[in-house]
């Protein structure tokens, strides 16, 4: 029993490294449930439970500037590395700058695999800038289009679905991208104060206490 634990608990490492996330320790252990925060824990238990990624489907969670969805978006992440899943984490700015150098060095099919292929790819920072360059359109169609019934794909973002389309100059492409995202995607919205400020405030009291 202890071996495979032990086996287990590599593969989890190894799961979360390849994964690249910003904030590694991120865990649904950890996530605040406050009462204006449109969060429940019976929620998060299900979604963290990853019966979602199993059947392909997708999540998009929605919050303002500091609200917490990038945490959250990584601790469900980490849940379903801990399932022994593939995951990918990537601001979508970083996902297309990492494909135009690849593209630049003749290696762009490797590049739409590396984000095509994991049982779950999450988008952070999802348009909060436009899309500038027109082949990004098309790589995100790609990407999507790769994943459609293969993997699930988390986009966490500031803007409401119906918002996105603002960010795509090809109306012909916006449609075919947003149809594949949030077409029966679940959605997490999520209100309530700014966590970097709560947060921020819970360490200050906690170093005053100590210093006390």
């Amino acid at each position: 029993d202890a071996e495979l634990e032990a086996r287990d608990s590599r593969k989890i490492d190894k799961a979360v490294r390849a994964a690249r996330f910003k904030i590694k320790g991120a865990c649904v252990e950890d996530i605040y449930y406050l009462p204006d925060r449109n969060l429940t824990r019976d929620r998060i238990a299900r979604l963290a439970s990853c019966a979602w990624v199993e059947a392909r489907e997708n999540l998009v969670i929605i919050s303002e500037s500091g609200g917490g969805k990038s945490y959250i978006a990584q601790a469900l992440g980490v849940a379903a590395c801990r399932s022994l899943m593939s995951v990918r984490y990537a601001r979508l700015n970083d996902m297309f700058r990492e494909i135009n150098v690849a593209r630049g060095e003749g290696r762009v099919y490797d590049a739409l695999d590396r984000f095509s292929k994991p049982d779950l790819l999450i988008l952070d920072d999802f348009f909060t800038t436009p899309i500038e360059n027109p082949l990004n359109a098309v790589d995100l169609f790609e990407i999507l289009e790769s994943r459609e019934g293969r993997g699930s794909t988390m986009f966490a973002s500031q803007l409401e679905p119906d918002q996105w389309y603002l960010r795509i100059n090809s109306e012909l492409c916006a449609d075919s991208i947003l149809n594949r995202a949030v077409e029966h995607a679940r959605v997490l919205d999520i209100k309530g104060p700014n966590m970097r400020e709560y947060t921020a405030g819970l360490k200050a009291e906690m170093e005053k206490g100590y210093w006390d």
